[in-house]
């Protein structure tokens, strides 16, 4: 139990030291495990078209190959959507689905969609309507070649769609609707930059710039954490129109991206932004639900080939180095999902401990790159490292200057590092003081590492002292995150005591006069135990270090009792002792043979009866011959066999109140069909006398 509370201490421990700084880890496998475990088709296809392309975009970005196969229903469905009138959404949606799988689809339903989604352009008053016309235009270009699919008023469509912006950035649904929305830019963005693509000539480049500031004063209003990272949250929008961070910051990254890869010339964003948006797709690790997963995924992908700056993810493949083990420190450079960077140099700007800022131990140190493992190390740590929490300050330099403006490297970038190593456990002793003098009477030393225990006595006037001193490999004084001193009495009550310390020596001092109350004046043996715990001390321990006889006063009359042991669960609710039955001794039987004889007797009537009916020549001669007459008599006979039988059972295993009810019935019928059948024969009776 006690080395269970250790290790949760220290866990505790380990997870404020994960809350504290978030660790940003460019995509890996675990993303593509949970892509296969979120994304799970049903009968051969998921739930819906936007639901399909979600699973299969996310799957390809990530390079699954061992997907699920849903070409065959999938396809029907698309099939069955773009040959129907089906809403411009539902339409949208299939061709996306169909730019991945390839279906086979004839020209002459592109023809016919092409014709419906242009007369849907020429007459779009809403964003939405621009934005699915407009894709749906944009995915048959690249499935289609026999189609003319130009805008040819691609200055007017542009118009009506910039005329739904606001002076800040933001974008409304339609002209009827003063309600503005950030996640609208991003589909508005999206939509200007496919009119861009499908325009059959140049499109006004004053009307560009406009757009490039909206995208400027649209990042004015972009939220920040404390870890720097950047994210777009809806302030005020429709509550059916309402979007969270994540699917906003995700609309406005596609649209971003997607507007400057079609359009010339340098957008100036500010800052680190770009850098800070990565930050914060990779910050919220692996989500649970499948639409989130695929705008984290999506929008890296984005950002992963985008004209403005590609951000450069620098991570620590390990954040714990160990003294003894000497670890080296190593660090990865990677894109966003995981590909390689281009040459550059990772340098140690400053590394001091988190709480000394002021003193910096390393400065200006370049990490050397290994091409074999594409990890920057740092072979050996400098003899000034020792034992604590480290924040490491980096900064990536790229080799070809060219690429400052193509890759966004966060500036300097700070990393916590906890360097963890064996504590040297001193000078430990235990002893019994006169509480009067002050002199020690008993004093033996411990050793905490080995197996060895004390034995200790003392009465209420004396104290006892337990001192050691904790020293970093360095040399410095250790202050650990837990040290406990506790007394445990013989009968199972427990008093836990904290050990301060100040630089490398530790000590407690329990004065037992003033803890007779607290000790519920309970003299006897106290075994005595020693936590010292901390998740930079590699030889964490709880060590029974020995015993003390205690000799206190008697209790007053009103002193405080201890309280009661704790049940043992076990016991309340374990199973119970088996309980062993004495029968009562069964009453003497008379011999089997006797039994037989005398069952044999009981059928002596039956055969008689029987012997009598055959002198009495009963015969079947009056039987009933007509059709109803003689189904009463039958059942009249069944009747009798049914109750004589019902006797049996009643012998064998029905109780009285079964066997009543049974009979009641019985009997009803029994005297029906009887009446009926005895009713026939006296009529005929009669009608023979009377011939």
């Amino acid at each position: 139990m006690a080395r269970n509370l250790v290790r949760f201490l220290v866990l505790l421990y380990w997870i404020s030291i994960c809350q504290a700084a978030i660790i940003f880890q460019p995509i890996s496998d675990s993303h593509r495990y949970a892509a296969l475990e979120i994304f799970r088709p049903s009968n051969g296809a998921f739930g819906s078209l936007e639901e399909t392309y979600e699973a299969l975009r996310t799957f390809n970005i990530l390079g699954i190959q061992e997907k699920p196969d849903i070409s065959a229903a999938t396809c029907k469905s698309v099939l069955e959507v773009l040959g129907s009138s089906a809403v411009l959404k539902d339409l949208f949606h299939a061709l996306r689905v169909n730019d991945v799988l390839k279906c086979e689809i004839k020209e002459e339903i592109y023809e016919s969609i092409t014709s419906r989604l242009k007369s849907v352009l020429n007459d779009a008053r809403s964003l939405l309507d621009f934005y699915y016309s407009i894709g749906s235009l944009l995915l048959l270009k690249e499935q289609s070649s026999g189609v003319d699919l130009s805008i040819n008023d691609a200055d007017g469509v542009f118009h009506s769609i910039k005329a739904l912006s606001q002076s800040d950035g933001r974008w409304r649904y339609s002209s009827d609707n003063s309600e503005s929305s950030i996640y609208a830019a991003g589909l508005a963005l999206e939509a200007l930059a496919g009119v861009v693509s499908l325009a059959s000539s140049d499109i006004d480049q004053n009307m560009i710039g406009t757009v490039k500031n909206d995208i400027v004063k649209l990042f004015d209003s972009i939220e920040k954490y404390d870890n720097g990272a950047l994210y777009f949250e809806e302030k005020v929008v429709d509550a059916n129109e309402h979007h969270g961070p994540l699917a906003t910051t995700s609309s406005v990254v596609r649209g971003l991206t997607t507007f400057t890869a079609v359009t010339s010339g340098s957008l100036n964003l500010p800052g680190n932004s770009i850098f800070g948006l990565a930050k914060f797709f990779l910050g919220i690790g692996i989500p649970g639900d499948a639409n989130d997963l695929f705008n984290q995924i999506d929008s890296l992908a984005c950002l992963e080939t985008n004209r403005v700056s590609i951000p450069l993810i620098l991570s620590l493949p390990a954040t714990v180095l160990s003294l003894t083990k000497e670890d080296q420190l190593k660090v990865r450079v990677n894109t966003v999902l995981g590909s390689v960077a281009p040459q550059l140099t990772v340098k140690i700007v400053r590394a001091f401990l988190s709480a000394s800022k002021g003193t910096s131990i390393i400065k200006g140190q370049e990490l050397k790159f290994d091409p074999q493992t594409g990890l920057h190390v740092l072979d050996v740590l400098p003899n000034a490292y020792d034992v604590g929490n480290y924040v490491f300050v980096f900064e990536i330099v790229l080799h070809d200057s060219e690429q400052k403006d193509t890759y966004a490297t966060g500036g300097q970038i700070q990393e916590p590092i906890y360097i963890t190593g064996v504590v040297k456990i001193e000078k430990a002793e235990i002893a019994v003081l006169d509480s009067d003098l002050g002199s020690t009477e008993t004093k033996k030393k411990l050793d905490l590492v080995g197996g060895s225990v004390v034995s200790l006595s003392a009465n209420h006037l004396q104290k006892l002292r337990l001192s050691f001193q904790l020293a970093t490999p360095q040399g410095n004084g250790f202050k650990p995150h837990q040290a406990f001193l506790k007394l445990r009495h013989e009968s199972g009550v427990e008093h836990i005591f904290v050990v301060e310390g100040s630089g490398k020596k530790f000590e407690k001092i329990l004065d037992f006069l003033g803890l007779v109350e607290k000790f519920f004046y309970l003299s006897g043996r106290y075994d005595i135990q020693l936590t010292v715990g901390d998740a930079l001390m590699e030889n964490s321990f709880i060590k029974a270090i020995g015993h003390v006889d205690l000799d206190l006063p008697e209790a007053p009359e009103k002193a405080p009792r201890p309280p009661l042991r704790p049940v043992d669960p076990y016991t309340r609710y374990g199973p119970k002792a088996e309980i062993t039955h004495i029968f009562r001794a069964p009453e003497k039987r008379p011999a089997k043979e006797l039994s037989l004889a005398f069952l044999g007797l009981t059928f002596l009537p039956s055969l008689g009866f029987l012997i009598g009916l055959f002198r009495l020549g009963v015969n079947l001669k009056n039987f009933p011959t007509s059709t109803l007459p003689a189904t009463f008599a039958i059942l009249f006979h069944l009747s009798i066999g049914a109750v004589i039988l019902l006797y049996t059972f009643f012998w064998l295993k029905l109780d009285l109140f079964t066997t009543l009810k049974a009979l009641g019935i019985l009997g009803v019928f029994l005297v029906f069909v009887g009446h009926r059948t005895l009713s026939h024969l006296a009529s005929t009776s009669a009608k023979l006398k009377s011939a």
